[in-house]
């Protein structure tokens, strides 16, 4: 698989644009919801709001990453590393959120993005990590236990009342 994990500039605006066209056209899934808090099209704001820098009561700092396809020059997903958990990240969110844009999904792109995403977290000294989803989600809970990711519980999400998955991957 040719790809590899890029931080969204100026560079990659109209693959961003592409990206999140489709992502709307096809689902309204918002995952990760790091790509999807703020309108993308007005590039400026969406990419200096993109990450959190500074922990503050409710947010934790974190780096948002994008899959670049390098033989369509396109990007095909993104994930969101948030470099520690609050107490609604430890039971409903985890560490790493991620997404494939719809057009590349089953095609083992959620597994390569993971990968490289707890790569990522490895290099911000995050040696245990936790993944969490929906109990619906199959493919997202299959892309975990591939990536080593073991099952701990199930907790329900006040919010949503959705059942939440939770597995570690030590790295």
């Amino acid at each position: 698989m040719n790809v590899k994990l890029v931080k969204l500039s100026y560079q990659f605006k109209e693959h961003l644009f592409e990206m999140m066209d489709e992502w709307y056209t096809y689902t309204n899934s918002d995952s990760p919801f790091a790509i999807f808090k703020n309108d993308y099209h007005d590039f400026d704001k969406y990419l200096n709001e993109l990450e959190i820098k500074f922990d503050t009561d409710d947010k934790v700092s974190d780096s948002v990453f994008f899959l670049l396809y390098k033989d369509d020059n396109k990007f095909i997903g993104a994930s969101n590393i948030r470099h520690k958990l609050n107490e609604y990240l430890l039971n409903y969110g985890g560490h790493i959120g991620d997404g494939i844009r719809p057009t590349y999904r089953n095609k083992g792109y959620g597994n390569k993005l993971v990968y490289l995403s707890l790569q990522e977290a490895k290099k911000l000294n995050i040696n245990k990590v936790l993944m969490t989803c929906n109990k619906n989600n199959i493919a997202s809970r299959k892309t975990i236990v591939k990536n080593g990711g073991i099952f701990e519980n199930e907790i329900v999400e006040p919010s949503s009342n959705k059942i939440i998955q939770r597995f570690w991957i030590n790295l």
